[in-house]
């Protein structure tokens, strides 16, 4: 790196095309001159950084990925930054030219004005959000790192730069950005907890340090006066800084809420992101608006009283709709029932009454019951804690969301007194109240119906929409209070316990009101999530015959449910998500499922945008985390995987899938470390099977056959001392289609049957006509896939997939290879799917390609084979993935091309160079490569 010295000016000097004309600043990042960007005609800040900033190649290569992301950013708040460059071993950056001072400079004269603290205040949290929209975290926030220009507007610059300085800790801690041995980074007075203790930083980190920047604005100090850098990271991390107000009386109260929030120990305790905290500010700016008693003081009193009556008209005329209705982007978070009448039945069922009653609104958006209690855990409480009103206010405000919903149930003599009321969480007015009376328990729901349609009207939504969607409570839930209330507490028993506790509440329902159709659906799904098809499949039909019985969302999801998992109708399943989607363009359902089906379909880009517009439409989705890990591994975008898991954990969401996506993301990019971290995460919980199943198929990808079969016979033991029968056949039954590719034929038959002996599903039938086409019972094979095209004849994957690559086997099983590459030409729009049981296996490719080796067709043979090549994050581990090694080694001698062949050859036999030497398949590959020698 070249030294930067007095000796060596660069004043007139042409860096890239930017020549310097002045000096302007210096730093211990480096030289800040003003320059002419002689190819766009435009003045321009050239940071010229200093020697050993980018002392290597990787730290450049991570500068310039991290100034293109900061490129991207533009909004008035963030400084420009235009072009990272190097030129003869300089490097430098490009950013908007400034005029004005720091706010650091500012500081220097004392506290600001309140109506100045927030002015700016407001325009540092929109330049945050924004720059935390694109994942861009500062890292430095600071005065000096805040610029005033001239006509009075605030900056944010050098943003992601901090972690590049790395001078050492320095006595005095109060000014330097520094950087120990265990990666801390920023500034010491700014700095949050975690940050000071290495921890992982995000946008809370930014929110800590805006609001020690905000206490220096309204205090003129920092929030703790250390200079000693040992004495200051004591404080920072153990001590509470002194109130804002017992240094500056005039603060409002507001305000220093505010700050000392944002300045809260845990990072959970503050504001979660920039926006919200700049709904706070926005919200208090309001609410701290000159009152009208201020204004009028300075009038004659008859006068003032005028001028009090005449703008309370003018608000309410002009704003009296506005502060009563909702906008159609405003998010409603439901609090639970207020229930005096000392009667259980009503907890948690009118909650659900009425959350059902408001999910058909296209109009309405619901605060999901998943992102109540995350707040909940962020809030320090437990996810099953009350959501009392008061609590669903502060969840309110956690998530920038515009009303709560509260309701009431009270007795008045024999009758019941039902309310709803809708108040700003923000300002705590009411937008709209109902309320009305039953005069008998069975009554409740039918008049909470009625009162809630009246409530949507008040809120702002068009009565065309609410005769559209406006199914009656008891017909689209239940008549029954007691199974209303089980199916409640079945949906909290599966979020917080499991799939499995949630079983025995919608079977209860089920029982006290038969014709509850989602009961069914959500204890189909219950089954569903524990692996158990044909329960699941049973009570997805039984919802499905009473979908009428439901509201319009509900109907979507219980049709899409029965046109996936049921008959596997895809292309009715992707017409209903269509629907779904243009119906309700807020709701992330629809699109996630439509990721999963076009997954299963072949089209990963596609699958991919779609989970990526779910997610956009609700980020706070748990498993859509791990499918859209599953997205980018599919399109070997490795890299993007990882940093999705990154958010995983970050988020503080664990579940076994997540791991096992993380899992498969190491072996495709021969991470041992991370294989064995993933893989020791799991012992002993739930989910365990699944990463034993899967080390199963690392160690058979490599030719370790005998502990292959060990980690799969203990992958089937662990799924069955959990009672899962069917996942315990899928265990055993991939180690039979692993052994029948092997040559393993004996071994192959046998272990299909001990699977088939635990359960016979669509799916295990399917592996097993699979394995007899390979292993040469091609009858038994015919028999078993046309029984299934007969059992599920509308079903896409299996008749347009499955049944054609059957077929194949079968053919190339009678040495007739031209018939199996006419079974295998319908498969072909389908080949690059995850169509279960076999997700990403590309058996049908792998058939066709041994059928053009049958037919001395080597180049055609090497083009199928090279498929598993290029399309690594789909195949993964399974074992075709390894001996399609061979197959391309095969191809190429066929077609005349030795060079290759050998050079295939090798790369298999290197890869099983440890491999158990007994496996048949081995044993061949050696001796074909000894002849080409």
């Amino acid at each position: 790196m070249r030294q930067m010295a007095d000796s060596e000016p660069l004043l007139g000097q042409i860096v890239s095309h930017y020549r310097i004309l002045e000096k302007i600043g210096s730093g211990g990042m480096g030289e800040v001159y003003r320059a002419h960007d002689d190819q766009l005609g435009r003045s321009v800040a050239l940071k010229v950084l200093s020697a050993g900033v980018l002392a290597d190649q990787e730290a450049r290569r991570q500068f310039h990925k991290e100034a293109l992301a900061l490129a991207k950013l533009n909004h008035p708040n963030v400084a420009t930054v235009f072009e990272f460059g190097s030129q003869n071993d300089l490097d430098f950056l490009a950013m908007e030219l400034l005029t004005g001072q720091s706010l650091g400079e500012k500081l220097k004269k004392g506290p600001l004005p309140e109506t100045e603290i927030r002015r700016l205040a407001i325009q540092l949290a929109n330049g945050l959000a924004s720059a935390h929209d694109q994942s861009v975290i500062h890292r430095d926030l600071k005065p000096g790192n805040l610029f005033l220009t001239r006509d009075g507007h605030l900056k944010i610059f050098d943003f992601g730069l901090a972690h590049l300085f790395q001078p050492g800790w320095n006595t005095d801690a109060t000014e330097t950005s520094d950087l120990d041995s265990a990666g801390i980074f920023g500034t010491i007075p700014y700095m949050p907890p975690e940050q000071l203790r290495g921890l992982p930083v995000d946008a809370r980190s930014d929110i800590y340090a805006a609001g020690a920047v905000l206490y220096e604005m309204a205090t003129g100090r920092r929030p703790f006066p250390q200079t000693q850098s040992t004495d200051l990271i004591d404080a920072i991390l153990h001590q509470t800084p002194p109130a804002p107000k017992s240094l500056n009386p005039q603060l409002s109260s507001g305000l220093q809420t505010l700050i000392c929030k944002s300045l809260e120990k845990e990072p959970r305790g503050r504001f979660q992101s920039a926006r919200e905290l700049l709904a706070a500010l926005e919200g208090s700016e309001k609410v701290a608006v000159a009152p009208l008693w201020k204004l009028a003081r300075w009038l004659p009193s008859a006068v003032a009283a005028l001028v009090v009556i005449g703008l309370a008209l003018v608000g309410w005329h002009y704003f009296g709709q506005e502060t009563r209705a909702l906008s159609p982007t405003d998010t409603v978070v439901l609090a639970d029932f207020a229930n005096s009448t000392g009667e259980p039945v009503f907890d948690d069922a009118l909650k659900q009454a009425v959350s059902v009653q408001l999910a058909q609104s296209p109009f309405l958006n619901i605060l999901p019951g998943q992102k109540v209690r995350e707040q909940l855990r962020f809030m320090g409480r437990s996810p099953g804690d009350p959501v009392t009103q008061e609590v669903a206010q502060e969840i309110c405000q956690r998530t920038r969301s515009k009303a709560v919903l509260a309701g009431s149930i009270a007795k008045l003599g024999s009758q019941y007194v039902v309310g709803l009321n809708a108040v700003n969480c923000q300002t705590g007015e009411s937008f709209a109240q109902v309320q009305a009376q039953a005069a008998r328990k069975e009554d409740v729901l039918k008049v909470l119906g009625g009162q809630t349609t009246k409530l949507r009207e008040k809120l702002g939504e068009s009565l065309s929409s609410i005769q559209r969607f406006d199914v009656p409570i008891h017909e689209a839930t239940t008549s029954s209070l007691e199974a209303l209330k089980d199916v409640s507490l079945g949906i909290k028993a599966s979020s917080e316990k499991g799939d499995a506790q949630s079983i025995p509440f919608f079977d209860h329902a089920i029982e006290l009101d038969p014709n509850f159709a989602m009961a069914y659906a959500l204890l189909g799904s219950s089954y569903e999530g524990l692996g158990e098809t044909a329960k699941a499949n049973e009570n997805y039909t039984e919802a499905y015959e009473l979908r009428d019985r439901v509201s319009e969302q509900e109907k979507f999801d219980i049709s899409v449910y029965y046109y996936g998992s049921v008959t596997g109708e895809l292309e009715k399943a992707n017409q209903t998500l269509d629907l779904w989607a243009q119906t309700y363009p807020r709701a992330a359902s629809p699109h996630f499922f439509l990721s999963t089906n076009d997954s299963l379909l072949g089209l990963q880009e596609k699958a991919l945008a779609e989970n990526l517009e779910g997610i956009r439409l609700d980020p706070e989705s748990g498993v859509e985390y791990g499918n859209l890990m599953m997205d980018y591994t599919n399109l070997n975008r490795f890299a993007e995987a990882k940093a999705v898991y990154q958010q995983v954990l970050a988020r503080k969401l664990d579940a076994p899938f997540f791991h096992v996506q993380r899992y498969c993301v190491a072996f495709l990019e021969s991470d041992a470390a991370e294989m064995n971290r993933q893989f020791a995460w799991a012992v002993g919980k739930p989910g365990e099977d699944s990463l034993v199943s899967a080390e199963s198929d690392t160690e058979a990808f490599y030719g370790h056959l005998a502990k292959a079969r060990q980690l799969s016979v203990r992958a089937a033991a662990l799924a069955q001392s959990n009672g899962d029968k069917e996942s315990a056949a899928g265990w055993l039954m991939n180690d039979a289609l692993r052994e029948v590719e092997f040559g393993e034929f004996a071994q192959a038959r046998d272990k299909t049957a001990s699977a088939l002996a635990l359960a016979s599903t669509q799916d295990l039938r399917t592996q097993a006509a699979l394995v007899s086409a390979r292993a040469g019972g091609s009858d038994r094979a015919r028999k078993i896939a046309a029984s299934l095209a007969r059992q599920y004849p509308l079903n896409t994957l299996l008749n347009r997939y499955w049944v054609p690559t059957l077929l194949a086997a079968v053919e190339l099983s009678r040495d007739n290879p031209k018939a199996a590459i006419e079974d295998l030409k319908q498969v072909a729009p389908y080949e690059l799917g995850e169509p279960p049981p076999l997700a990403g296996s590309l058996y049908p490719v792998y058939i066709r390609g041994e059928a053009y080796l049958r037919l001395h067709q080597g180049r055609e043979a090497a083009a199928e084979f090279q498929k598993f090549v290029d399309h690594r994050g789909i195949v993964m581990s399974f074992p075709l993935s390894s001996v399609a090694r061979l197959g391309l080694a095969r191809a190429y001698e066929l077609s005349g091309d030795t060079v290759k062949a050998r050079a295939a050859y090798r790369d298999f036999l290197t890869l099983w160079k440890d491999a158990d030497s007994d496996i048949r398949v081995l044993k061949q590959a050696k001796a074909e490569y000894a002849k080409l020698q």
